[in-house]
């Protein structure tokens, strides 16, 4: 055998150990007795619809092996029976969080394919009963590419695109409606503010006119009042007010008078007194 053909066979040789070693890490653990039996009572309870019992037994199988796919998924699916997908998604109490928790590392890392499929379609179910249709979509055709065969995946899958389809059309609706009623309320508030104006330019000038009328009425009867002031003057007679003057100082006068002629009469009668005492 010449040194070629040696080396040939020891390359043939390393490639088949390279693949066994392979071969032996892609295998599940083998599954322990007890593993075993906590899974079989977990079944049993779950089809019952005994979930809290069942996700008990799950867990038990999970101590016993914590690397069991299986009982992962099992748990997963116990969880989602006592958890609400319309609860809210960081509430820690809500069973549902811990299931997704789980479903998500066996879709991302599970050996099983089988399995991962399957928990790809539970987190799609998952996302459609939130109606987040675009996550739902994803998770099914990820559940197909592993189980081409799930023609229920694909029953889902064909749902969940045409909500999806829907659910984009009301959003452009609704992104169409409120920029119309943003339109709207913008032009409403532009007649609006033009009305207040023209109201507001409108009884300006009302007012205006108000007060240009009380200012020719004003100077009409002061115009009135001066022709008839005048009309008095040209006749020889006088106004009101100035025969009230006129008599005011009549009777100043006239007091005047009185008061002199009092004096006088009182400077009299003091000097006949006088006289009236003189001792002859």
């Amino acid at each position: 055998m010449t040194s070629a053909n040696r080396l040939f066979i020891l390359l043939i040789v390393a490639l088949m150990s390279l693949n066994m070693a392979a071969e032996a890490q892609g295998k599940a653990p083998k599954m322990t007795k007890q593993e075993r039996v906590c899974l079989r009572n977990g079944n049993k309870l779950y089809e019952k619809k005994r979930y809290a019992e069942a996700e008990v037994e799950y867990r038990k199988a999970l101590q016993a092996n914590p690397s069991s796919e299986k009982a992962q998924f099992n748990l997963a699916t116990a969880l989602m029976r006592q958890g609400s997908v319309t609860a809210q998604q960081d509430d820690d109490k809500n069973p549902m969080k811990q299931a997704e928790g789980l479903l998500a590392n066996l879709a991302k890392g599970a050996q099983d394919k089988q399995l991962r499929g399957k928990a790809s379609y539970d987190l799609g179910n998952i996302a459609y009963g939130r109606q987040q249709y675009d996550q739902a979509v994803e998770f099914y055709k990820q559940a197909l590419r592993c189980n081409p065969d799930d023609d229920q995946a694909r029953h889902n899958l064909r749902l969940a695109q045409l909500k999806k389809q829907q659910q984009d059309k009301n959003k452009d609706q609704n992104k169409d409606q409120n920029k119309d009623n943003k339109d709207q309320n913008k032009d409403q508030n532009k007649d609006n503010k033009d009305q207040n104006k023209d109201q507001n330019k409108d009884q300006q000038d009302q007012n205006k006119d108000k007060q240009d009328q009380n200012k020719d009425k004003q100077d009409q009867n002061k115009q009135n009042q001066d022709q008839q002031q005048q009309q008095q003057q040209q006749q020889g007679g006088m106004s009101q007010q100035n025969a009230e003057q006129v008599l005011k100082a009549m009777q100043d006068r006239e007091r005047a008078t009185q008061q002199r002629i009092n004096a006088q009469q009182a400077q009299q009668q003091r000097h006949e007194r006088q006289r009236t005492n003189k001792k002859w």
